[in-house]
C-alpha cells in the first residue's frame, strides 16, 4: 500500500477508512486531495474493499483551502500578472475530478465544519453521516469568490437548486439537523458516534453483491464526473478573473478578522 503523509488508510473486512490528518482544520492542498484519490484508487483496485469511508482527525472535516496561508498569499499575488500561475489550483482539481471518477461508494463522516472545497469534498461522497454540531458552508461569495470543487454541479443535485443557490449567495454555516432535513446529511447522530455510524453504513453496503455495487453505481452516477470536470473548467476561469479583484483581498483579510468585509465592487 502507498505511503500517505496526509491521511491514513486502513482496511475493515470489505470496508476501507481513510482519515484526514491535517488536524485541527484539515485545510487541503494539491497533495492531499491527490492522496486521497489516490487511496480510493488502491480501494477500487482491491477486489475486497467494497465500501469506503471518509473521515478526519480535529476539530472539522475540511475547513477547505488556507487563504492564510503565507505560501499561498504568494501564489494569489502571483496570479494577478501570471496567469499560468493557477496551475496548482487548476490541478487540485484534477484531482478533485478523480475523486469522483473512483467506482465504489463512499460515506463521509462529518463531525465539524465541512466549508468551502471542504464542503466539495463531502458531497463527493455518496452519503453523509452527520451531527448537530456539524457546519456545512459554500462561502466563496463572503470571500468575493466564486464556487469551486464542481459545487455548481454537485450540490444543486443533492439538496436542489433553490437551496443550493440560498448556500451560495449567502455563505451562511448550515446546521446538522437543517442539513439533513435538505438532504445534505442522510443520517444524523450525536457527534461521537458519526465515525461509527458511518462505518456501520458502509458495512451495510458492503454486503451486498461487489459486481452489483460497481455496476448500480456506474449507472447511477452516469456522467458525473464529466459534468464535475466540465463545472471545474468553468469554476476555475470566474476564480481566476475573481482573484485579481480588491474585494476577494478584502474578503480573506475580513474572514481572518472574523469580521463583516466592507466590500466595494472591484
Amino acid at each position: 500500500m502507498t505511503k500517505y503523509t496526509d491521511i491514513g488508510v486502513e482496511t475493515h473486512g470489505h470496508v476501507g477508512l481513510i482519515e484526514i490528518r491535517k488536524p485541527p482544520l484539515n485545510f487541503f492542498d494539491v497533495a492531499l486531495i491527490n492522496q486521497i484519490a489516490d487511496a480510493l484508487e488502491e480501494f477500487d483496485n482491491n477486489i475486497e474493499i467494497r465500501a469506503s469511508v471518509l473521515a478526519a482527525q480535529g476539530k472539522a472535516f475540511c475547513a477547505g483551502a488556507n487563504f492564510g496561508d503565507p505560501a499561498r498569499q504568494e501564489q494569489e499575488e502571483r496570479a494577478k500578472s501570471d496567469p499560468a500561475s493557477n496551475l496548482p489550483i487548476n490541478h487540485l482539481y484534477v484531482q478533485a475530478v478523480r475523486i469522483f471518477r473512483n467506482k465504489k461508494p463512499i460515506v463521509a463522516a462529518i463531525h465539524g465544519a465541512a466549508i468551502g472545497g471542504g464542503l466539495g469534498l463531502a458531497v463527493s461522497a455518496d452519503f453523509r453521516v452527520a451531527c448537530p454540531e456539524a457546519r456545512f458552508s459554500a462561502n466563496f461569495t463572503k470571500l468575493g469568490f466564486h464556487p469551486g470543487f464542481g459545487l455548481t454541479a454537485t450540490l444543486p443535485e443533492l439538496i436542489g437548486k433553490n437551496n443550493a443557490e440560498l448556500m451560495f449567495y449567502t455563505s451562511r454555516r448550515v446546521t446538522g439537523e437543517e442539513a439533513y432535513r435538505w438532504g445534505l446529511a442522510n443520517v444524523l447522530v450525536p457527534q461521537d458516534q458519526v465515525r461509527a455510524e458511518a462505518m456501520k453504513l458502509a458495512q451495510e453496503i458492503a454486503e451486498c453483491s461487489p459486481l452489483g455495487l460497481v455496476s448500480t453505481r456506474a449507472t447511477m452516477r452516469a456522467d458525473l464526473a464529466d459534468r464535475v470536470l466540465a463545472a471545474t473548467n468553468h469554476e476555475l476561469v470566474e476564480q481566476t478573473k475573481l482573484r485579481a479583484t480588491e474585494d476577494f483581498k478584502e474578503g480573506v483579510k475580513a474572514t481572518a478578522e472574523r469580521r463583516v468585509a466592507n466590500f466595494k465592487g472591484r
